[in-house]
């Protein structure tokens, strides 16, 4: 199993590297350019669908109940004391905004993603896995 963590971490690190490739300097050219709107909008799915995996991974690795979703995955490793309330509440927030980006679920909020994108995504990921490798080293 922890081959497997140390896999999908280096997958999520890969999407978060090429997601820094292509992310615009500012919030005009990412309006104005479909193709690097829809590559950003397809690499947060990415991301977040290995941050899923990989909670779901640590989940199983240490013997911990099985959550019966998503989120729960985030809530269960903060009561194990894997990773903190903080992140808890901001991967459940990419996961929402996941959510409407895969199935446009409404209007997608180019601000947010830009937001996601320049901001929050990279830090609040990589706190996630700065959290997985102390338990997982």
């Amino acid at each position: 199993m922890k081959g497997r963590i140390k896999d999908k971490i280096e997958e999520i690190e890969n999407y978060l590297n090429e997601l820094s490739k292509i992310k615009p300097e500012n919030f005009e050219l990412y309006k104005k350019d479909f193709k690097t709107k829809t590559a950003c909008e397809r690499y947060i799915e990415k991301i977040i669908e290995a941050v899923v995996d990989l909670a779901f991974l640590v989940i199983k690795d240490k013997g911990l109940e099985l959550p019966e979703d998503d989120n729960k995955a985030f809530e269960t490793l903060a009561k194990a004391d894997i990773i903190d309330e903080i992140s808890v509440k901001k991967l459940i927030e990419a996961k929402g905004m996941r959510n409407i980006v895969a199935h446009q679920y409404g209007q997608v909020d180019d601000k947010i993603i830009f937001n996601a994108v320049t901001k929050e995504i990279e830090a609040d990921v990589n706190e996630f896995i700065i959290q997985i490798k102390k338990i997982n080293p």
